[in-house]
This record gives structure tokens, C-alpha cells and sequence, in this order.
């Protein structure tokens, strides 16, 4: 049986405001397994990001626990057991290619840190553009450096937050082809935010469903899909039957709404 990378119990999270406490997740329970693909997905504000901030230790639980690799989620970030990808790339536009990439690195001291940016930035399809500035690439191909830059010291576990969401859907579904092929031949484990039912079915061995706010779990989906599956492979029943329950567990879930 494959090992737990995260473990969330009973977690909740409620932000205090001015005006009323808000209630970001509520009593999420959760088990993401080494070597799985697991989205989140969800209406606007049902948590997603939240969660997967939680277990970045960007934010930090109200209630209950999680665990990262066995750790409390801030010693996991002091242990650097994940890399994060944003919604935006966040590339330094006066650094090259290879700088934005090597700069985890150069913050840690890593001493062959040439080699590792080499090998992540083949590994997201991006070997010979080394000297490029950010300016001088695409939006897909930005983003494919901000993966090698999260890549770079070489986590365990890789989160990403909407990491397309911002591009079009023929960039999109080329980048979808090209992370499923990279988690196949690193063998990361990946927790993927998105708002796309087609993205979430094609990227994932499971895949989490949310409520709106407060954001619980509604449904966690095993696809038991194909590794090697291209993009034709949405127009298969099975995949169409996958999208379906999802749709139909997003509609229920909006019976939590006030």
C-alpha cells in the first residue's frame, strides 16, 4: 500500500474578521497517497486555495491536524518537501531562464545547482532557452519555468494552484499533455487546484470535490484511469462518465449554500 504524503483530520479553518468570523474549510478529511494526482475542485471560495495553502503552511489550521510527509506542515516547508506553483508564473523579469530556475537553489547553497537547473528545465520541455528572459517567452512556456523553478531542489511532492488558469484552452491542453507525462516519468506526487471539470478528470488519479463555503469535501473520486492516455482520450465514455459525476457532485454541494 502506498505511503500517506498528507493526512488532514477534522481539519477547519475560520478566518477572524472585523465584521464576522469567515469559515474557510470546515472538518476536511483527506488522504493524499505517495505517487497520486489529486485535484481540488470546487466553486469560487469553497476553499481550495485555502486548503492547499494549509498544507503549503501558508495558513495554518484552526482545528484539527494535518500532516506533510509525516511532518506538521511548517516543518515539511523547513524540511523543503514541496515545491509551489502559483496562478501567475512570478518570474524575476531581469533574470534569464536559468536564473529564475537556479534561484531556490542559490538561496539554499546547493553546490550543482548548473546541472539541476538543466535537467528540470528538459524536463519541462524548455532545454536551449537557458538565456531567454521571461519577456521573451510565452505565457505556457513561462509557466513551464515557474514547474522546472519548483522542481529544482527536487520535492517529493509537487503543489499547484491553478496553475493554467490564466491561459487559453489550445495552451492549456497542450501543457495538461505535457505535466501528465512529466509526473509519469518523475513519479511526484501532485495536488492540483483547478476550476476545469475536463482538467480535473484528464490530470488526476483522484479527484476532490468541494463545497461552497464553508468548504468540506463532498466527494473524493478515483478515476483509475489509464497512465498513458492523450488528450483524444476525453471522448471516451469512461472519461465522460467521470466528468458527469463530478458536475453532479458540484450541483449537490450547492445545497450547503445560506
Amino acid at each position: 500500500m502506498a505511503a500517506a504524503v498528507i493526512e488532514a483530520r477534522d481539519l477547519s479553518l475560520t478566518f477572524q474578521t472585523a465584521d464576522s468570523p469567515v469559515y474557510a474549510l470546515s472538518k476536511v478529511n483527506l488522504t493524499v497517497n505517495d505517487g497520486d494526482f489529486v485535484s481540488f475542485i470546487g466553486p469560487s471560495g469553497c476553499g481550495k486555495t485555502t486548503l492547499l495553502r494549509v498544507i503549503a503552511d501558508l495558513e495554518q489550521a484552526t482545528s484539527g491536524s494535518i500532516t506533510v510527509n509525516g511532518l506538521s506542515p511548517h516543518d515539511a516547508r523547513l524540511a523543503r518537501s514541496y515545491g509551489y506553483v502559483f496562478q501567475a508564473p512570478g518570474l524575476f523579469p531581469w533574470r534569464t531562464v536559468e536564473k529564475n530556475v537556479g534561484l531556490p537553489l542559490e538561496i539554499m547553497g546547493i553546490g550543482d545547482a548548473a546541472e539541476r537547473v538543466k535537467r528540470n528545465l528538459d524536463l519541462v520541455n524548455l532545454g536551449g532557452f537557458e538565456k531567454k528572459f521571461p519577456w521573451q517567452l510565452s505565457g505556457g512556456m513561462q509557466q513551464r519555468v515557474s514547474i522546472a523553478r519548483a522542481l529544482a531542489f527536487d520535492p517529493r511532492l509537487l503543489l499547484m494552484d491553478e496553475p493554467f488558469g490564466a491561459l487559453d484552452e489550445i495552451v492549456r491542453d497542450k501543457l495538461n499533455q505535457q505535466l501528465l507525462e512529466l509526473w509519469e516519468r518523475t513519479a511526484k506526487t501532485v495536488v492540483f487546484v483547478t476550476h476545469s471539470i475536463p482538467e480535473a478528470v484528464f490530470l488526476s488519479t483522484k479527484i476532490v470535490v468541494m463545497s461552497p463555503r464553508p468548504g468540506r469535501i463532498i466527494d473524493v473520486i478515483e478515476t483509475n484511469l489509464p497512465r498513458d492516455r492523450t488528450l483524444d482520450f476525453r471522448e471516451a465514455p469512461e472519461f465522460l462518465k467521470l466528468a458527469h459525476r463530478v458536475r453532479e457532485g458540484l450541483k449537490a454541494g450547492h445545497s450547503y449554500e445560506d
